[in-house]
């Protein structure tokens, strides 16, 4: 029983689903928009807020611990200089999930994420 687990398995043991994760943080840094299903975007959401807060400080020790969580130099490179400089003065809250309807093979329900 999963009574009082708070983690969303995504059906998916722990590395494949962290390897998903952060693939799906890196596209949404690199193209600021991304379409996927409504579940693994409130997965994602934190992954990539917390990312933007740490790269609002532009210091080796962000560059590495953002290299921890993404997996290219260049979305790391964006963080840094255009997303971090570009949400300086905003306390949080740089993603948007807007609802999109359900998927036509199997009905699950769809959603862009995307910067503020």
């Amino acid at each position: 029983m999963r009574h009082r687990n708070a983690v969303k398995t995504l059906g998916r043991k722990k590395a494949p689903r962290e390897a998903m994760l952060r693939n799906l943080a890196t596209s949404i840094i690199l193209h600021e928009t991304v379409k996927t299903t409504a579940t693994k975007a409130k997965v994602v959401r934190p992954i990539v807020e917390r990312a933007i807060t740490t790269g609002k400080e532009n210091t080796i020790h962000a560059r590495r611990e953002l290299m921890k969580t993404l997996m290219t130099e260049g979305a790391v490179n964006k963080v840094l200089e255009v997303l971090g400089p570009k949400y300086a003065t905003r306390p949080g809250g740089y993603t948007r999930i807007t609802k999109l309807g359900a998927r036509q093979g199997d009905g699950a329900p769809m959603v862009e994420i995307s910067f503020v």
